[in-house]
């Protein structure tokens, strides 16, 4: 039987290696060579993330990761497996010939294996990008067998393997959904400001990687960005040396006073003191994203200065849940994503790191290999049963994907805590960790919990010398409890919010 596939496969190479093809022997050439080590693709993913189009940026890090994994495991897995020998170059005309001639294993195409998984993995996230780039991947594909380096087989293989891998990569990256996140009816009365009359905006000069008073592409401010979209909107600027929590107080006294709403434009750091103060005196909040992230904007759907004031105008709103971790001296802290002990900051810093060059999934495991090398589990009581964790991670809302790194919230509201637990207490803890991220089995892993609850209670915290909370590190107390608050936060958003 194998025989005859080789046969085949050989008649089949001949064929086509020695039909001359008219127009395409300088082109089909050429597209061979700029796919060689993946400078093709990668020139693609680079164009795709500098569109600065969400959905782009997620496919061409997918399609990169997918790239780097399925080119790994042709060129250095199968290829030392199988070790066929190259087809000969007798039928292919001499002026398509590569100048030079791959000397590996011709089983699988590692050049069909990389445009196979970078196509495949572009449709995962949008299916306009993958049917664009499907036509140069199969060009690609066939050039491996006109030039004479590939049998048809091994083509066929490689796209095989490709498209597998890159099809895999959802058990550790889930596709995001297509629906934006949940949310309530409205706390309080979000009034309608046409021209802005009557909201009170605070702009963190200092949020974000460059300060907001620096002009944009279009030479504009975002102060100038915000007088343009809402030219009557009182706004107040928070430079350096300013107190950011009085300039929020002062303008939430005058929005209660004039029966109008309070607006926050800065990071998930500044909205998170805006929603407290907004809260605390039943406003509804306008937040405009300023920052470098801006987690909370982007889950709720206001990804641009003119969405959030497109819903102001209309006076459309809606209601979110906000957390809180209560010391035992009553300090409290509210968040509105995220509460962390243990490794979690740490992993997620190393990830967005790594991930422009490598691609979310696999920069996130080289970042837990590098954060578990070096880190400590702490012990903890949670819930009166004494714990030994790597990781305790509490979501405002409900997170995906599944694991230890979430990237975005399906809901805002329902009045639960997404509760992720590491446990570092089983032997070769950090062994089985790694492999059950890297197998896509972490859900069934005894080493992973995960719980959804309305409160959790945290005592003997005496390893633990920081909490980490939306991001910020504050002092851990000895006892604590995480809590929500059920839409308790109303904020402008747009009747169709985007998606994140």
């Amino acid at each position: 039987m194998r025989k005859a596939l080789n046969d085949l496969d050989a008649r089949l190479f001949v064929t086509v290696a020695s039909r001359r093809l008219r127009g395409t022997d300088p082109w089909l050439s050429r597209l061979s060579r700029a796919a060689d080590h993946g400078k093709l693709w990668m020139g693609g993913a680079a164009l795709l993330g500098a569109t600065g189009n969400r959905t782009a940026r997620r496919a061409a890090l997918r399609a990169t990761g997918s790239l780097l994994l399925a080119s790994a495991l042709a060129n250095i897995a199968a290829k030392g497996l199988t070790r066929r020998p190259r087809p000969a170059l007798d039928p292919v005309p001499v002026v398509r010939r590569l100048l030079k001639q791959p000397v590996t294993s011709s089983f699988p195409s590692g050049h069909s294996a990389s445009a196979a998984a970078f196509v495949t993995a572009l449709a995962v996230e949008s299916p306009l990008l993958g049917a664009i780039a499907a036509p140069v991947a199969a060009a690609v594909m066939a050039s491996r067998v006109y030039v004479g380096v590939h049998y048809p087989g091994d083509v066929l293989a490689g796209a095989a393997l490709g498209a597998g891998t890159a099809a895999l990569t959802l058990r550790w990256w889930p596709r995001r959904s297509d629906h934006p996140a949940d949310t309530a009816a409205p706390a309080v009365r979000a009034p309608a400001l046409p021209t802005g009359a009557g909201l009170h905006i605070v702009v963190n000069g200092a949020s974000g990687a460059t300060p907001l008073t620096a002009p944009d592409s279009r030479g504009r401010s975002v102060e100038e960005e915000l007088r343009r979209e809402l030219p009557d909107a009182d706004i107040r600027l928070c430079e350096d040396g300013d107190d950011l929590a009085a300039l929020l107080e002062r303008a939430a006294a005058l929005a209660k006073q004039s029966g109008g709403a309070l607006g926050i434009c800065g990071g998930d750091g500044s909205v998170n003191l805006a929603a407290t103060v907004a809260v605390r005196e039943h406003l509804p909040l306008a937040v405009f994203p300023g920052g470098t992230l801006n987690h909370f904007a982007v889950d709720l759907g206001t990804h641009s200065l003119r969405s959030t004031a497109d819903a102001v105008k209309a006076g459309t709103a809606r209601a979110v849940d906000i957390a809180s971790a209560t010391g035992d001296h009553g300090q409290r802290h509210v968040f509105l994503n995220t509460f962390s002990i243990g490794i979690y900051p740490e992993l997620v810093r190393a990830r967005e790191h790594l991930e422009d060059r490598l691609g979310k999934w696999p920069a996130l495991a080289v970042a837990l290999v590098r954060v578990l090398a070096r880190a400590e589990p702490v012990r903890l009581t949670v819930s009166g049963v004494p714990r030994t964790l790597w990781m305790l991670f509490a979501g405002n809302g409900t997170y995906d994907p599944p694991g230890f790194a979430p990237t975005h919230r399906t809901s805002l509201d329902g009045g639960r805590l997404d509760i992720r637990a590491v446990d570092g207490s089983h032997p070769f803890a950090r062994t089985r960790l790694l492999f059950a991220f890297l197998t896509g089995t972490l859900a069934t892993s005894r080493v992973y919990r995960e719980a959804r609850l309305s409160a959790l209670d945290l005592t003997d915290l005496h390893e633990v010398r920081h909490l980490a909370v939306d991001g910020e590190a504050v002092p851990a107390p000895d006892r604590l409890r995480l809590s929500k608050a059920t839409a308790a936060l109303t904020v402008y958003r747009p009747e169709h919010p985007a998606i994140p």
